[in-house]
């Protein structure tokens, strides 16, 4: 992203005192640009897949779906939003930065502390390398296998799974094997076409081809050349076929 565009930036607070005060706070930031509001977890996570934030400042304490399960929905989108929490009690600080949280916020807020964090921002968002991290990679993903490393193209991978330590490498060429932790191969197929879809499975999205109601709200998928269904978790559902369907 370049300096002279503008900070796409979603407000997201049940408490309309509140998202009218950031609303307000962050208006005096000539890099900031509130593009939308929204009441709930699922309305962030909605608005996200309308407007495309770069930046998403998300209250904590809302019902139904907080802000903890909403920062999870959003790491899911193709387009992930820096998160910003906003909470009016610092004991969730720890639990936020396990959702990779760029910084925390402190109901009410302070405007020195707002400053420092839209810096935080611009500097996320606005260093030279910034628009390249953004773009899809070509490269390969490695994987070793009997002394030599093979390299394997994000688009012929079918999904992931991970059993007993090991992360399953399911591919339209054959099953390989990795040590290596399922979300940190979830995060360097980022710019690729990967969801996922149970707290162990990651499925490329481009070889789904067909969904199918189970039981209780989950739902169980097909992809290109596999047998085996693949159980989607209800909490990924919606999402899920928002990322799918046009």
């Amino acid at each position: 992203m370049e300096q002279t565009e503008k900070i796409q930036t979603l407000i997201v607070d049940d408490e309309h005192y509140a998202r009218e005060e950031l609303k307000h706070l962050l208006g005096e930031f000539s890099s900031i640009k509130i593009v939308g509001v929204a009441e709930t977890g699922e309305g962030a996570v909605m608005q996200a897949l309308k407007l495309q934030p770069d930046v998403v400042f998300l209250d904590i304490e809302m019902p139904k779906m907080n802000g903890m399960e909403a920062a999870q929905s959003l790491r899911e989108l193709k387009k992930v939003p820096l998160i910003v929490f906003s909470t009016a009690y610092p004991e969730f600080a720890a639990e936020a930065f396990r959702y990779e949280a760029l910084d925390y916020l402190l109901k009410p807020y302070d405007e020195d502390q707002l400053q420092q964090t839209v810096e935080r921002i611009e500097k996320q968002l606005f260093t030279p390398d910034a628009r390249e991290r953004s773009l899809p990679s070509s490269g390969k993903l490695a994987v070793e296998r009997e002394g030599e490393i093979v390299y394997i193209k994000p688009a012929n991978i079918l999904y992931i799974y991970r059993k007993e330590k090991v992360s399953k490498i399911i591919t339209t060429n054959g099953e390989f094997e990795s040590k290596t932790p399922l979300k940190e191969l979830e995060n360097r197929l980022a710019p690729f076409s990967f969801f996922r879809i149970h707290k162990s499975y990651v499925v490329n999205l481009d070889h789904i081809t067909r969904l199918t109601p189970w039981f209780n709200g989950a739902y169980q998928l097909e992809v290109t050349g596999g047998e085996e269904k693949l159980s989607v978790s209800r909490n990924y559902v919606k999402t899920l076929r928002e990322r799918l369907e046009l």
